[in-house]
């Protein structure tokens, strides 16, 4: 997936997200509703996070400097890191604290009619950017499920959005549901209720997002399916007779650190090794787009791991026994 699918489902999120935290926010002057306050300041939130998101893919793309020598493509993970702590602070938090302050203290709604009005154009809105969202991020997932898409994905600003928009339908429909049991019941407590249900819920996706955040910002393996590629393009070389060891890791989305540990056939001369790894490199790129910065290192097996490589798939068909 390039980054400009990411963009759109951003850019489509960062004006529904813009337009609904306005139209909420007026719901909440004319209805005095915390549930309302607490989705105004969510899709405020939401709005602010796209612009960070952007903000990392912005930053992704400088050019490596000295101090950085393989670049930023790492902005893109801390600045989705910072989009759950803010989610949770800003979202999670203060809702909480409203609900309980309204259970506390309730009082009766006023223009209920405005706030059921305003909810569901927010829900008309927030699905429109939630398809967008699902759209973009359909190629990516595969056949897989979305649970395993949002877990195994290296590209942060889908699975953010992702999660964002389904969190914010989620949201209105407590919001919809709390405003309407007060109405019908004519108890406030119910909007104290749905206040709190949405800040529980705003904690759990920020939570998570933190999670898998963190997780890409350590360092994440390339998927199996890479590694596989990478290995196959290896130990295809004719100059190859062991791949001893192999390892991978994101430095960004779409950027593949690789540093393979690798016995060449003896009789090459070392010009000879040199245009072999050349050539691997080559091959790695050409299987891996993603792999942009590939280390091989030539080495020799040692007596006691021989037997084991030779019970391996990373031992090319044909070599003589050691």
């Amino acid at each position: 997936m390039s980054a400009g699918g990411s963009t759109k489902a951003i850019v489509a999120a960062l004006l529904a997200n813009l337009g609904i935290a306005v139209a909420k926010f007026f719901g909440f002057l004319f209805t005095a509703s915390s549930s309302m306050l607490a989705e105004s300041v969510h899709s405020v939130a939401d709005t602010g996070n796209q612009v960070l998101l952007l903000v990392g893919g912005r930053r992704a793309q400088l050019v490596p400097t000295s101090q950085h020598p393989f670049g930023f493509g790492r902005e893109r993970y801390f600045w989705a890191f910072v989009v759950s702590i803010v989610l949770f602070t800003l979202g999670s938090a203060f809702a909480v604290y409203e609900g309980v302050e309204k259970l506390l203290h309730p009082h009766e709604l006023e223009s209920a009619g405005w706030a059921v009005a305003i909810l569901l154009v927010a829900i008309v809105l927030e699905g429109l950017s939630f398809r967008t969202a699902v759209h973009e991020a359909r190629p990516l997932k595969g056949s897989g499920s979305w649970v395993r898409f949002i877990r195994r994905t290296k590209q942060p600003e889908l699975p953010v959005v992702l999660l964002e928009d389904s969190g914010a339908l989620v949201g209105l429909g407590i919001a919809l549901t709390a405003i309407s049991l007060t109405i019908v019941t004519g108890d406030p407590v119910w909007d104290g209720v749905g206040t709190t249900c949405i800040g529980v819920l705003l904690g759990v996706i920020a939570i998570v997002l933190a999670v898998e955040m963190k997780s890409l910002l350590i360092g994440e393996a390339a998927s199996s399916e890479d590694e596989a590629a990478i290995e196959a393009a290896v130990v295809a070389s004719p100059t190859v007779r062991h791949l001893i060891d192999l390892r991978t890791e994101h430095i960004g989305p779409d950027a593949i650190l690789v540093a393979a540990k690798v016995e060449f056939r003896s009789e090459l001369t070392v010009r000879e090794v040199a245009d072999a790894v050349d050539a691997i490199e080559r091959d790695v790129r050409a299987a891996v787009p993603a792999a942009t910065r590939i280390f091989v290192e030539p080495d020799v097996v040692r007596p006691a791991r021989a037997e084991v490589l030779e019970s391996t798939d990373a031992v090319r068909p044909g070599d003589p026994a050691r």
